[in-house]
């Protein structure tokens, strides 16, 4: 027996869920049996899609993080993939761009999403996922921005952190890999002793507190994500703009988690989920060292640090220490 069902189509393509093609093998043809009616049959269909129907929904239910975690302003879509994970897209054209903030600010934890960037010619724009405590003057950021490039080119990833307002503490390193041709996984760990900038797996950047040198402990950050025309600074300093015959340029964006602490008030002890020293006492092992020098060695395309035109009076004082 088999039934077809046509689902609600969100795709463009000609194929149907495996999901919602349900069939069974004929009994033994040694003895014949009776056909189904006609009833049957399409109760037992209607049963199936029916199981499959709410299968599907009850997995989008569970992965629906946008609307429920964040605030979107411009550009943005929601939609799911093949496997029901809710995917958020930003859109930048001539128009406008986009944008999500987390509706909850933290202070403290770990933050992780899955990106595919931009594909092809994305010079001039930045698709960003950062922490801030707003636009004020002294306003605390841990930054990863991809800076778009021409076709062909690698796309460079540029962190940064800051503190009572000063930014000034730049790396970027060429990704080692094609962030467009598929999703990649960035992570940063924030506690009272480091930022950890992670792709994947992989330690790219530890920036280290020093107990006389400003760092982002005291101002509760929001998450965002943001894709916008970067085009006097993001690819070769500015002199590569944003091809808008290329447009609309779209960033996505999954599997978003934030294990993190909440501020509870003035004078209140943090409101953290269980099993926080996983990343609240996070510093990186010989081995995760190991990973932050290959990356420097191999990847590195700027370094606050080496620029003397920028720092013709000293480097930071960070720059000296361990």
């Amino acid at each position: 027996m088999l039934c077809y069902a046509r689902p609600h189509r969100t795709d463009r393509t000609n194929h149907w869920p495996a999901s919602l093609l349900v069939s069974s093998k004929k009994q033994s043809i040694l003895i014949p049996q009776p056909a189904p009616s006609m009833a049957r049959r399409a109760a037992a269909c209607a049963v199936a899609v029916a199981v499959a129907l709410l299968a599907a929904v009850a997995s989008s239910s569970a992965d629906a993080w946008l609307h429920e975690e964040f605030e979107t302003e411009g550009n943005v879509r929601a939609g799911y993939d093949a496997r029901g994970r809710q995917v958020a897209s930003i859109v930048l054209d001539r128009q406008s761009g986009g944008a999500f903030r987390s509706r909850r600010s933290y202070l403290y934890g770990q933050f992780s999403v899955q990106m595919k960037l931009v594909p092809g010619n994305s010079a001039g724009t930045v698709a960003s996922f950062y922490l801030s405590s707003g636009n004020e003057p002294g306003h605390d950021e841990i930054d990863m921005e991809f800076m778009g490039n021409s076709t062909g080119q690698p796309v460079a990833l540029n962190t940064n952190v800051w503190a009572n307002g000063d930014g000034k503490k730049e790396q970027q390193f060429y990704l080692w890999f094609d962030p467009a041709a598929g999703y990649h996984t960035y992570t940063i760990i924030w506690n009272d002793r480091n930022v950890i900038f992670k792709v994947d797996d992989l330690f790219l950047r530890c920036f280290t507190r020093h107990a006389d040198l400003p760092y982002p402990g005291a101002k509760p950050m929001a998450v965002h994500a943001t894709l916008w025309d970067g085009s006097y600074w993001a690819t070769q300093q500015g002199r590569v703009k944003v091809d808008w015959s290329a447009a609309p340029f779209v960033v996505s964006y999954r599997g978003y988690s934030a294990d993190a602490c909440v501020p509870a008030g003035a004078g209140r002890p943090l409101a953290c989920p269980a099993g926080t020293d996983r990343w609240m006492t996070r510093r990186p092992s010989a081995a995760e060292r190991g990973t932050l020098d290959w990356a420097r060695r191999n990847y590195m395309h700027y370094d606050y640090c080496a620029d003397g035109w920028r720092f013709p009076k000293g480097f930071p004082a960070e720059c000296s220490r361990a």
